[in-house]
């Protein structure tokens, strides 16, 4: 009896530390921080949305390039990339990304879902992580506006065409439309509940994943929205939530800026059971705070009010107890210039004063734990100003300027801050 009571303990022990050996393959939080195999997690990534359409074998697919740049990032340090799951929607729309993912709800693009499988078992080969954003309130890859339109409440206008205001006006009923919510939450269902077709790994239980995201720059565009757009946040965190319980999740906002100025709006979404941590964006051109025509003498004031915004959102994160990572940030090429080779003069001081944010946050045991700059334009060529079917992939979307925003691997300046950055963190990550 007691030989069978020992045997009985020691596969309850067994069993104990094969399921703590599998959470610690996954990223967590704890008390307040990021923590992987068992150590402090800070990063520095970047924006790499494009990464499963490079993974495909169809209409833009290019595996070759994809694996070239993820060993570049990988030379570099940079192990986190947050990325588009797809774009929905019709194919030949102007300023849209495609191919699409879903291009009617519940049909699928397999070549897609391929690309997203590659890009995976790429990623979980080199020990990186992927954050993945599976909605857009913005035009360029569907998300609310395709949600919409399936709903029954007319077809969006373009920005391109018709401007941003008539386009936000619309996609503002996003937050109060349980239809297209419901549409929505079908396609979770059904991305969460894949298995790689080359790992034979359940996405639920892929450990380079990182994060879900509900989405990215998720808005209410309305103050009068604001009571549905936390409710919808919520309902999709406890969806995500009950699928999944390995993997973090987080909302993919842009801070107060993306909760029409309301800072309590704010830490009432991320103060969420199911939210693990907090975003925020920084865009100091788009948002005016560094004008065209003099983006360097303009730069010392982007920096002081990067500062503000950030310590504004981390005295929330100190409340919540949750980690802050500003997961977007840009500063367009001198001159707003866009080909290759112009100077980043701008870029590399923005860069590293937001670096210099992170990395002392992180050294004193703050909250402020990893930055994701975007983004990652790496190999690509530009071919036009405006992103047209064939061209290469760059990190500015199809609306955007191509080259305006993209990091390439021929940038050595802007590299050379990222990798001074890296280095840094590294030190941080892996102090006693």
């Amino acid at each position: 009896m007691r030989k069978l009571l020992s045997l009985f303990v020691m596969a309850i022990a067994l069993c104990a530390c094969k399921q703590q050996a599998q959470e610690s393959q996954y990223i967590s939080v704890e008390n307040g921080h990021f923590m992987r195999n068992g150590k402090p997690y800070y990063y520095v990534g970047t924006n790499f949305w494009y990464g499963a359409i490079l993974g495909s074998e169809g209409q833009g697919g290019d595996r070759d390039r994809l694996v070239k740049e993820l060993d570049e990032m990988k030379r570099m340090g940079i192990d986190n990339l947050r990325i588009l799951v797809g774009s929905d929607g019709e194919r030949g729309v102007t300023t849209k990304v495609e191919p699409t993912l879903q291009e009617a709800p519940g049909v699928y693009n397999d070549t897609i879902l391929a690309g997203l499988d590659y890009l995976l078992m790429e990623m979980g080969k080199r020990d990186m992580v992927a954050v993945l954003y599976l909605n857009n309130s913005w035009e360029w890859s569907g998300g609310y506006s395709f949600y919409l339109q399936h709903a029954g409440a007319g077809k969006a206008p373009r920005p391109n065409e018709e401007g941003y205001p008539a386009y936000m006006n619309f996609v503002a009923q996003y937050a109060s439309n349980t239809k297209a919510h419901e549409l929505f939450y079908d396609y979770v269902r059904f991305i969460l509940g894949r298995t790689n077709r080359y790992t034979g790994q359940k996405y639920t239980e892929d450990p380079a994943i990182m994060s879900w995201q509900i989405g990215n720059e998720p808005r209410a565009f309305a103050k009068e929205q604001l009571p549905a757009f936390e409710k919808w946040l919520a309902e999709a965190s406890a969806l995500i939530r009950s699928i999944d319980k390995n993997h973090l999740i987080s909302i993919g906002s842009e801070g107060s800026w993306g909760c029409e100025n309301d800072y309590d709006c704010y830490e009432r979404i991320c103060a969420d059971k199911n939210i693990d941590y907090c975003n925020v964006h920084l865009w100091p051109y788009n948002w005016g705070w560094a004008k065209p025509d003099s983006l360097i003498e303009n730069l010392d004031r982007a920096c002081q009010n990067t500062k503000e915004y950030i310590d504004k959102h981390l005295a929330i994160c100190d409340k919540l107890g949750k980690p802050l990572v500003m997961e977007e940030f840009g500063y367009p090429r001198d001159g707003m210039k866009y080909d290759l080779g112009t100077p980043t003069k701008g870029r590399d001081g923005y860069y590293k004063y937001v670096f210099s944010l992170v990395a002392d946050n992180a050294e004193s045991g703050g909250k402020f734990a990893g930055c994701n700059f975007w983004g990652w334009g790496g190999f690509a060529k530009p071919l036009h100003e405006q992103w047209v079917v064939g061209d290469p992939y760059t990190n500015d979307p199809a609306q955007e300027a191509q080259g305006l925003n993209s990091v390439f691997a021929g940038d050595t300046t802007t590299l050379q801050v990222v990798k001074e950055q890296v280095d840094r963190m590294a030190k941080v990550k892996n102090k006693p």
